[in-house]
């Protein structure tokens, strides 16, 4: 047998202990981005801070910062480990022995089992829209990768009689993901009403359909002779939050405070949609509105004030868009929603950008504005349902469709196709996509 001399010995030594110390340090990363899953989940990752990460991984914060220099380090660090994940139960999907399946709902369905996976990404979704933030390159490169392999996917389930034949692969990838996207965030503010994994299930049978499947029995679309009657729009004026002058820009006054009111409401709302809500101070507002902060504090007493003030504006400029026209049957008033979506794209990008980082920011409960999406979701959700349940009662909305169901849906699906206009506004066009979804929901003679 060989015998191993004291030089060779001493010489193999270094190299076992620095695999020693490697293996250590790989141990101590990963318990570290562990740690950081949970407590960017927990606290929101524009508010935790490395000190909170390093004490919840049971490691000093110099020690922390030996691995990770900055918290954009840490954040990519999460998101890559998710992603990872992913990928890997994606691929074995499509190896797997049921060619031309679709793993949106089985993706999802593994997703909802990792602790802190949809209320991060749920967030993170809103936050790293804004070009400024850390994550933002990560996550625009993340979903053009995910509409290649998505549409990769639909083209494998044409070819296996998973997918119809008539269906734009490009098109549904695009769509399936971005509703994926709005589904995490709704099951977030109403998990009695949005069944994430359930929804993509029933979706994905229903690819296999034609565009505009309807029974065969079912009378043409629009037979109806009498329409039924079609819901007003929602009154968000009405809304919890809507208390006082403080919601929306206050129109009583001297002519100059009236715009200094106007002009914080605006400054806020482009901080807000840059910075979110909670990483953006008064201190920080004031100076972009060029005044003192007690100036500003007298015009608006709290964060919070100003804060409803800019919520309550954004719906007044939404609701105000010159593109709506009340239809005579609900089918019409539901198909000319992309109208108003490429009017906000064109006229009020400002509003989108500051709906998607609040909508996705408030996700915790405990935030300020929580109880305002939750509520606005629910309302906005009750006028789409009634809208597919009245063209269900004219033949317009075909048997085999939930009205409830495509309620939920289409706001999840436009939510999501803002969200991924805003990481790649060459690559979505948030009205065209919804005009391809809603010709397949309501199909015309």
């Amino acid at each position: 047998m060989p015998t191993t001399t004291a030089t060779e010995e001493a010489a193999r030594q270094p190299r076992e202990v620095s695999a020693t110390r490697g293996d250590r340090a790989r141990l101590t990363r990963t318990r570290i981005v562990d740690a950081a899953r949970e407590t960017f989940v927990t606290h929101g990752y524009r508010t935790a801070s490395l000190r909170d990460v390093a004490t919840a991984a049971g490691i000093s914060h110099p020690g922390l910062l030996k691995h990770f220099a900055t918290k954009d380090e840490l954040l990519a660090a999460v998101v890559e480990s998710f992603e990872a994940e992913n990928e890997t139960l994606f691929l074995q999907q499509v190896a797997s022995e049921d060619p031309g399946a679709l793993a949106y709902s089985l993706l999802a369905q593994r997703n909802a089992t990792i602790p802190g996976y949809l209320p991060l990404f749920a967030a993170l979704t809103g936050e790293a829209s804004t070009r400024r933030h850390p994550a933002h390159e990560r996550m625009r490169a993340r979903y053009a990768d995910l509409r290649d392999v998505s549409e990769a996917a639909m083209e494998e389930g044409i070819l296996h009689d998973t997918v119809a034949p008539d269906r734009d692969p490009r098109g549904e990838a695009i769509r399936i993901s971005a509703a994926w996207d709005g589904l995490q965030v709704l099951e977030q503010y109403l998990p009695d009403r949005v069944d994430l994994v359930g929804m993509l299930e029933e979706h994905e049978s229903m690819l296999a359909l034609p565009v505009g499947w309807r029974e065969p029995s079912e009378p043409p679309p629009g037979a109806v002779a009498v329409a039924a009657p079609v819901p007003p729009l929602p009154d968000f004026s009405g809304d919890v939050w809507a208390l006082g002058p403080e919601a929306g820009t206050d129109v009583s006054g001297y002519r100059v405070g009236r715009e200094r009111r106007a002009r914080i409401v605006a400054d806020a709302t482009a901080l807000f949609a840059e910075e979110g809500y909670g990483d953006t101070s008064l201190r920080e507002i004031a100076e972009r509105v060029g005044v003192s902060k007690s100036t500003l504090l007298h015009h608006y007493a709290s964060k919070e004030q100003l804060l409803r003030a800019v919520l309550a504006e954004r719906d007044r400029g939404i609701q105000g868009r010159a593109s709506f026209v009340p239809g005579n049957r609900a089918a019409d008033e539901l198909r000319a929603l992309p109208r108003g979506a490429a009017e906000n794209a064109t006229d009020a990008p400002g509003l989108i950008e500051v709906y998607a980082v609040l909508s996705c920011e408030a996700v915790p409960a405990d935030h300020p504005a929580h109880a305002y999406f939750a509520h606005r979701y629910v309302q906005t959700i009750d006028h789409f349902a009634a809208l597919f349940q009245a063209a269900q009662a004219d033949g317009d909305l075909p048997a085999h469709r939930d009205p409830e169901r495509e309620a939920v849906w289409l706001v999840a699906l436009w939510d999501g196709l803002q969200y991924q206009w805003l990481y790649d506004r060459a690559a979505v066009d948030v009205a065209a996509e919804l005009s391809a979804h809603l010709a397949d929901v309501l199909p015309v003679t």
